[in-house]
């Protein structure tokens, strides 16, 4: 592999905006060796007739979706062998199933190249027996592209390490402090004696191939880049639309390609004004007004949105729920970001939805879905008999119990009380 060319470190865009020069040894590096990040800013969507194929999926009998994995391969498995999808080999076993990853794969956890590598191949198993395999684009997988690695573990750079990866990472630090003492000497002169070690515990073995794989900045044919540029960012399967984020009031006048076709351009953007989409807290990767998260959505709204995509159902992740699959506004937003990862404890979760109705799936069986707020107590009761002397259910349970008239009668499953009509999608801003 030849010395990398050395693109502009890119500054991170998401929540909160974290300044890339306050951290570590770049606060020693001049501006000009610091991120340069990011696309055009779209200006605008109108609103899409008639029905995208690629976007709209019909008369699939099992639909089986699972939330945020976060590079934790054991939760994966664990989850797919609850759900019947995969044999004991890890392939494909679930025929014309259609599975749904609502995306963050990475970061967190050591094992995301793992896990989309054997998502690929299961993609490949699951067409040959009629079904599918859908890979959402989460906001992880785009904070990977654009540079934000915050998150990012180091077993997750080790993963793309090999034989070469120290001589390259050396040839590489070679070429940026040749370059730092030929243009800025006055800088190169004050790094600190520790500087070397400092860049390196920052910069591990795999580092440089993990940019390589994900950066369009580093090679715009990397394979962790084509794989997240492929993906869409939410899809419609039978009456179900399912994303990472959430759909606000802001985005829901356009239409789901348009989300995608944003969001595949803002990944090669080369600025950080043209990520648009991809930060948007009011975006489809980051929204979580659905999800409880002030300031949440009303019921109107979200009645306005599903007519909008004529749709019965939202289905997200991103926001964790602490272990179980919780529905919301009287089941029409239902949460599946359960916690797989062992970062958010371990809880293995999938929604499954057939013609008998839709069923939140756990690793020692399913329950259910309760179709209003009022059947939410039975329903955490038959989920804590699935998972006896979990504190964090028996206190959900309490809850709901003392608050149950009030929970029956709440606003996420009454009519609102604003004004029929009141409620409409603007177009994206």
């Amino acid at each position: 592999m030849p010395t990398p060319a050395i693109p502009s470190y890119r500054g991170t865009a998401a929540e909160p905006a974290a300044d890339l020069r306050a951290c570590g040894f770049l606060r020693f590096l001049p501006s000009a060796f610091l991120p340069a990040v990011f696309l055009l800013l779209l200006g605008g969507c109108a609103l899409a007739a008639g029905v995208d194929p690629d976007h709209h999926v019909s008369g699939v009998e099992r639909i089986v979706a699972i939330g945020d994995l976060h590079g934790d391969w054991n939760g994966y498995m664990a989850t797919l062998e609850a759900a019947g999808l995969v044999d004991a080999r890890g392939r494909w076993n679930a025929g014309e199933t259609h599975l749904v990853q609502t995306g963050d794969i990475p970061d967190r956890g050591p094992d995301t190249r793992r896990i989309i590598e054997h998502m690929q191949r299961l993609a490949r198993q699951a067409r040959r027996d009629g079904g599918a395999v859908h890979n959402l684009m989460g906001n992880h997988e785009a904070m990977n592209v654009y540079g934000d690695l915050r998150y990012v573990t180091p077993d997750e750079f080790t993963a793309w390490a090999d034989r070469s990866s120290a001589r390259l990472r050396e040839r590489y630090l070679d070429e940026l402090l040749d370059r730092m003492e030929a243009n800025d000497p006055e800088a190169f002169a004050a790094l600190p004696d520790d500087f070397e070690q400092r860049w390196k515990a920052e910069h591990p073995e795999g580092w440089l191939e993990h940019r390589y794989a994900w950066s369009p900045l580093w090679a715009d044919d990397g394979e962790m880049y084509e794989w997240v540029r492929a993906q869409r960012v939410a899809v419609r399967i039978n009456d179900v639309v399912f994303l990472h984020g959430g759909i606000s009031a802001a985005y829901c006048g356009s239409s789901l390609s348009d989300w995608t076709e944003r969001a595949r351009d803002a990944l090669d953007a080369r600025s950080q004004d043209e990520l648009d989409i991809l930060v948007d807290p009011l975006g489809p990767l980051w929204y979580r007004g659905l999800s409880g998260v002030e300031p949440t959505a009303t019921p109107a709204t979200v009645g306005a949105i599903l007519r909008r995509f004529e749709a019965a159902h939202i289905v997200v992740g991103h926001t964790p729920t602490g272990g179980v699959i919780w529905p919301r506004y009287g089941g029409r937003v239902i949460q599946i970001d359960t916690g797989i990862a062992s970062h958010y404890g371990g809880h293995v979760g999938y929604l499954e939805i057939t013609p008998q109705g839709r069923f939140a799936g756990y690793r020692d069986g399913r329950v259910p879905l309760p179709d209003d707020g009022s059947g939410l107590a039975e329903y955490v009761r038959a989920v804590i008999e699935l998972h006896p002397g979990d504190e964090a259910l028996a206190a959900r349970l309490a809850e709901l119990e003392a608050e149950a008239l009030a929970r029956r009668e709440s606003a996420e499953g009454e009519a609102s009380t604003e004004p029929a009509g009141s409620i409409s999608c603007r177009a994206d801003p």
